[in-house]
């Protein structure tokens, strides 16, 4: 899903979904300029898209796909896909290749690497076991993992449980790219390499934090997505349940919920078919390298799933309704901080709960949910308050332009703003 670090990337990052969560109320977009770091680039301000509840107003169907295609090319994408329920009905669109330069269509269905998505999944079981009383939010990691957070500054005695799911702990966001290189012949050369947590954590623990651990009431806490953070939650599950985190978000989620799309695939590079190839344009290279085959077991609880659009909308509709998380549990999932400067630059006005992120509607309310980003891929997500309507997309094609990123990430919220708050309706009477 994708945070940003050295420069506003978007790896593994969330949004949408990572793009889109569930609170109360009507509050407008800000009209503020959106704070962002020094010498940043700005990002586009979305339009505002005014809602009309009225059939006549609303996209028809055809519209929708010429909206998913002009999506394509602002963004520079290969492929594109985007789901949509509005109510009860299911509208897919679609627009590019599923594999460069064979004009093959991006198929529907398709499986896809949930990237940051996957942090959703590891919260929700966190929070399953502070409901029944096996953990607490207000855990210090080293409850769990005895001097595993430690070392130049790092101290798991300070560090809560809540911290990590946060994005509050101060740890540093670590990435196995840092020590092997982000050309297209570094990826080539690591990508089947497998990664433990362990060596994950150890490569965080090589950075001072970049901040202290927030405590549980500051408002405004400092904040910045850690990847390493949700992998130590991944950690802590094992810990208190006996079982690796896949286990427990297969036996609590995944199969409960009938998330036939949605697993784990350890070491596996492939991908189950139906799936679109991803492509990434990497530093220095004038040519698309096709990401799709790979190990992402250096994602771990932050970042490794698999899953489809179907399973997505199932996931997060039932967490949203309370099917997953009692209400104690639900309401200190979407209890929110603001996002860090860096991150508010693809995602303006975004606030951060526990595995969630939620960002205001220009036609009023939020959207919540979860994103992610790696190598040429892209999946955001976005649900309305009350579950009305819901998006999940999934694209390929990225390049190392900053700039090329935040026009494709405004062009992915547009996209989104404009179906949570117009819907979609038939193009024609059945």
């Amino acid at each position: 899903m994708n945070a940003p670090t050295k420069r506003p990337r978007l790896r593994l990052a969330a949004a949408a979904a990572v793009t889109a969560a569930l609170l109360g109320g009507a509050a407008a977009v800000p009209a503020a300029a959106t704070t962002s770091a020094p010498g940043a680039p700005t990002a586009p301000e979305a339009p505002v898209v005014p809602r009309s509840d009225s059939p006549d107003h609303r996209l028809t169907e055809d519209e929708l796909r010429r909206e998913v295609a002009r999506t394509l090319e602002n963004a520079g994408f290969i492929g594109l896909t985007v789901e949509v329920r509005d109510g009860h009905r299911r509208i897919h669109a679609r627009a590019g290749e599923a594999e460069l330069n064979t004009g093959r269509p991006v198929p529907f269905g398709a499986h896809y690497r949930a990237a940051s998505v996957t942090k959703s999944f590891v919260a929700t079981v966190v929070l399953q076991l502070v409901a029944e009383g096996r953990l607490s939010l207000s855990d210090p990691v080293n409850k769990w993992l005895p001097g595993v957070v430690s070392g130049n500054g790092n101290d798991g005695r300070q560090i809560t449980v809540r911290n990590l799911l946060q994005h509050t702990s101060g740890i540093h966001n670590y990435d196995y790219s840092d020590d092997t290189g982000d050309s297209a012949a570094d990826f080539d050369r690591t990508r089947f390499d497998h990664v433990s947590p362990e060596q994950v954590v150890a490569g965080a623990m090589k950075h001072r934090p970049d901040f202290p651990p927030a405590p549980a009431d500051d408002p405004e806490p400092d904040w910045n997505y850690s990847n390493p953070g949700y992998v130590l939650a991944g950690m802590i599950i094992q810990k208190v349940t006996g079982r690796a985190w896949p286990e427990e978000v297969r036996d609590r989620i995944i199969r409960p919920l009938g998330l036939t799309g949605t697993y784990e695939p350890g070491d596996d590079p492939r991908l189950k078919a139906p799936y679109a190839h991803t492509y990434q344009r990497f530093p220095g290279s004038g040519t698309w390298t096709d990401t799709t085959l790979r190990n992402v077991s250096w994602g771990g609880a932050a970042g490794s799933l698999i899953s489809t659009d179907r399973d997505l909308d199932r996931f997060f509709t039932a967490l949203l309704g309370g099917r997953l998380l009692p209400p104690a549990q639900l309401a200190e999932m979407r209890r929110t901080v603001p996002v860090g400067p860096d991150f508010e630059v693809a995602f303006p006005h975004a606030q951060y709960g526990l595995g969630m992120m939620r960002q205001p509607l220009s036609c009023g309310g939020y959207r919540w949910g979860h994103g992610g980003d790696l190598e040429g891929a892209t999946v955001r997500t976005g649900f309305t308050e009350g579950g009305r309507r819901s998006v999940t997309i999934s694209s390929s094609g990225k390049t190392d332009d900053d700039e090329q990123l935040l026009r494709a990430e405004a062009a992915l919220q547009s996209l989104t703003e404009r179906v949570l708050c117009d819907g979609v309706r038939p193009s024609r009477k059945l």
